[in-house]
């Protein structure tokens, strides 16, 4: 099989989205806001014409390609999240302690997990917005990773450790994942 000599993708904004290339900084503003992210260092040259960005590589090897396809997936996500954003649902589920969810404006403080005095808190990364709904934890944002990161300390933090693991089949309590999809209510 004959090898790449040269490989170009581009990504292209729709109406309503603008992209600016600044070196290797790419900025993109839409109707929800405005993201941007750093790609120096990555062996991919990119450039702007009209709405669109182009990528390439010349004598791509396996990395490269790889990164190219990476790029081109976070810009994709970049532009989703400024004109439609992201959604992660979470839900509260206890059958032995009651769990008392708080939202801070920094921190997720979960209180009486497992029974437990001392209350858990998890980090809230970026510009993301969470809330308590009944027994559903919603957490909003533009920018997907932060949504996911937020939603992935979270659940991290409802696991039990060493001397306090319990059977998992039967203690069930915790905060979970069920549902994420692309918009904002």
């Amino acid at each position: 099989m004959p090898k790449a000599v040269f490989v170009e993708k581009a990504v292209e904004a729709p109406e309503g989205v603008k992209l600016e290339l600044k070196g290797m900084k790419v900025t993109v503003t839409g109707p929800k806001g405005m993201l941007d992210r750093n790609f120096n260092g990555e062996p991919v040259d990119m450039s702007l014409a009209k709405n669109k960005i182009n990528l390439s590589v010349a004598f791509p090897r396996k990395r490269e390609l790889a990164m190219l396809g990476t790029i081109q997936a976070h810009v994709n996500n970049m532009i989703v999240g400024v004109t439609q954003g992201y959604t992660y649902k979470l839900t509260i589920v206890y059958s032995h302690f009651p769990i008392t969810v708080d939202v801070k404006p920094e921190e997720v403080v979960i209180k009486n997990l497992y029974g437990q005095r001392n209350p858990r808190k998890a980090r809230i990364l970026g510009e993301t917005k969470v809330k308590v709904e009944g027994d559903e934890l919603i957490i909003t944002g533009i920018n997907k990773e932060h949504v996911g990161q937020t939603s992935a300390n979270i659940q991290e933090i409802c696991k039990l450790r060493g001397k306090l693991h319990k059977d998992p089949r039967r203690f069930m309590d915790g905060i979970w994942l069920s549902a994420q999809y692309v918009g904002i209510d």
